[in-house]
């Protein structure tokens, strides 16, 4: 892991300035830190506060930048606007991708900055992510998987480094949790926003402060993934859990027995979908 370190920094140094783009989760929150360490002034933290991001999101994004010490833009682009993002395609994660990077292209550009960092990692490489390909076209560069670090290896660094987003859960966007081809509307993510900050207080009154959990909406019904030791925790409250999600305006409420996994809407797809939409520039 030390080589990996200097890899990175190496990595970091070869440029004058940069651009990060910032999420205020672990990997992007470790980027940020060394960066500010490499590059010192020469840098800009950009966070887009989008429709699928929530407020909790884009305060911690707000709250790390400042404990870093950089400069931090918060810009507003309207994802939900794009039909190709918004019809909710495999392909969702490379329109938005795209439009992200364009928008932070452009801000780079205008501040004399010479490069874009995001923070994927070493483990993004194996999973379904049609957005690299637009990271890809675009020039973005990830030096945190160049330098071969993975989500362990970042964490324990962030831990290491006083960070305090290094125990936070990964906590991909909001349109994660709809299946592919169900549209997405600002109504939708707030529901899905709001049951899961209520099954994160349920659960948090075991004490289960960074539990890893999701609401997946399937046309009205509410799927929950918690990790299956959680389950029967979550069945002892399923009477006060059930009355708040139909309050919200869920008709059916389940519990996946199969508990927490990222990425479980990926599921349905055939791999050789999965290859196409991450590798074919003819979709």
């Amino acid at each position: 892991m030390e080589e990996k370190i200097k890899q990175l920094e190496k990595i970091l140094k070869k440029t004058e300035n940069a651009l990060v783009a910032f999420s205020g989760g672990v990997d992007s929150s470790y980027l940020l830190y060394k960066a500010k360490e490499c590059l010192g002034e020469n840098l800009l933290a950009v966070t887009a506060a989008l429709e699928v991001h929530t407020e909790e999101e884009q305060e911690t994004a707000c709250r790390v930048a400042g404990e870093i010490g950089v400069e931090h833009l918060v810009v507003h682009p309207r994802i939900l606007d794009k039909s190709e993002f918004a019809n909710n395609q495999p392909s969702r994660c490379y329109h938005c991708k795209r439009e992200l990077f364009c928008c932070f292209k452009e801000i780079a550009v205008r501040r004399n900055l010479a490069v874009v960092y995001d923070g994927a990692n070493a483990d993004d490489q194996e999973d379904f992510r049609p957005g690299k390909r637009a990271a890809e076209e675009l020039k973005v560069q990830s030096p945190l998987q160049k330098a071969g670090l993975t989500k362990k290896e970042i964490r324990q660094l962030s831990k290491r480094a006083g960070l305090s987003v290094w125990d936070r859960p990964a906590s991909p966007c909001l349109a994660t949790r709809f299946p592919y081809g169900e549209k997405i509307t600002a109504d939708k993510l707030q529901m899905v926003a709001a049951a899961e900050k209520s099954l994160r207080f349920f659960l948090q009154s075991r004490g289960d402060t960074g539990i890893d959990l999701r609401v997946r909406f399937h046309d009205g019904l509410a799927r929950i993934e918690v990790p299956p030791e959680k389950i029967p925790d979550l069945i002892e409250k399923k009477e006060a859990v059930s009355a708040c999600f139909r309050e919200l305006g869920f008709a059916y409420i389940t519990l996946d027995l199969q508990g927490f996994r990222s990425g479980s809407m990926n599921e349905t797809l055939p791999e050789k979908s999965k290859f196409r939409y991450n590798n074919n520039k003819n979709w």
